[in-house]
């Protein structure tokens, strides 16, 4: 069964920087596409990026472009978010998502982030 454990959220001032790691274990890392999503209080679930499974391919979205940038490791089976000008609508839970299609998805517990001043 695979598992996802999610770290580096906390409270930022805006304009500052984060970094979110996840690790993931107890299945094939490689053959997944990664994910993180955010849900905000109120708020639906929304990607926030993707990475293939080769990390040759990331996707955004419209928000984040240009502030975050995903990255991954499957030497150590890691993904990790790089946060930049962090904005106080930024302020979610993030979550990380691994998926391989329909039978294959896994999400981790979710970390907080907290952008005020």
């Amino acid at each position: 069964q695979g598992r996802l454990v999610e770290s580096g959220g906390g409270l930022v001032q805006p304009g500052g920087s984060l970094r979110l790691s996840c690790a993931a274990s107890g299945f094939t890392f490689s053959n997944y596409f990664m994910s993180w999503y955010r849900q905000a209080p109120g708020k639906e679930r929304e990607m926030v990026a993707v990475i293939s499974s080769g990390g040759g391919s990331t996707t955004y979205a419209d928000s984040v472009k240009g502030r975050f940038t995903i990255s991954r490791d499957n030497a150590k089976n890691t993904v990790s978010l790089q946060m930049k000008s962090l904005k106080p609508e930024d302020t979610a839970v993030y979550y990380c998502n691994a998926n391989a299609g329909t039978h294959y998805d896994y999400w981790g517990q979710g970390t907080q982030v907290t952008v005020s001043s």
